[in-house]
């Protein structure tokens, strides 16, 4: 009876030490800007792809000069609006459109405004310095940079299987609109399409 009892212990230790042995992962650093692509879900190269193609449509499209044409040389404000994510998958929106914001102000055709998430947390402060900072070191009220033009988006997808094989078709577009006149003065889009063949699983 003690004989099999200690059979079964080696036989429970063995299994728990094969089990933490599959448990351990291989981790290493590659580069960032390095093309991965495991599932064929969306990931960090899309998104960089994404905001390179819009970034590229936006600044080259003429609603910019033009504002600046008809305001002395003023360059336009702009703020980010939604850029929702119309996908059954989780995509970081922010990641791109982030990028976009950043290369709009690294541009210096483009003043870019904080988002209204953003904008709370600093009314927050300002109406905080109000009774708490000392008179010289207090920023005014009511004197926000008011943008001229927003930046609207989604992303959506379609995905067609059989089998081992898939299509996953990613459609992008942003919208830049007039806020005093509703007018669109800029359209952009980008599509980015994968084929996905599964392996074979073997026994």
């Amino acid at each position: 009876m003690r004989f099999l009892f200690g059979l079964r212990f080696l036989a429970l230790g063995l299994a728990a030490v094969s089990s933490a042995a599959c448990s351990i992962k291989r981790v290493s650093r590659i580069d960032p800007a390095a093309v991965t692509d495991l599932s064929g879900n969306w990931n960090d190269v899309d998104s960089r792809i994404v905001a390179s193609e819009l970034i590229t449509q936006s600044l080259a499209a003429p609603w910019a000069r033009q504002y600046a044409d008809a305001h002395n040389g003023q360059a336009p404000t702009l703020v980010i609006g939604d850029v929702r994510n119309r996908t059954y998958e989780h995509i970081a929106v922010g990641t791109f459109v982030r990028d976009l914001e950043r290369a709009y102000v690294n541009s210096g055709i483009v003043r870019v405004v904080a988002s209204k998430e953003e904008r709370a947390g600093v009314r927050e402060e300002r109406a905080d310095q109000q009774s708490n900072a000392a008179p010289e070191t207090r920023v005014r009220q009511a004197r926000e940079q008011g943008a001229q033009f927003m930046l609207q988006g989604d992303v959506q997808e379609i995905i067609d299987g059989a089998g081992r094989e898939q299509v996953r078709f990613y459609q992008i577009d942003a919208t830049l609109v007039d806020l005093e006149s509703n007018a669109k003065v800029w359209v952009g889009q980008h599509k980015i399409k994968k084929y996905v063949q599964r392996r074979r699983l073997t026994p």
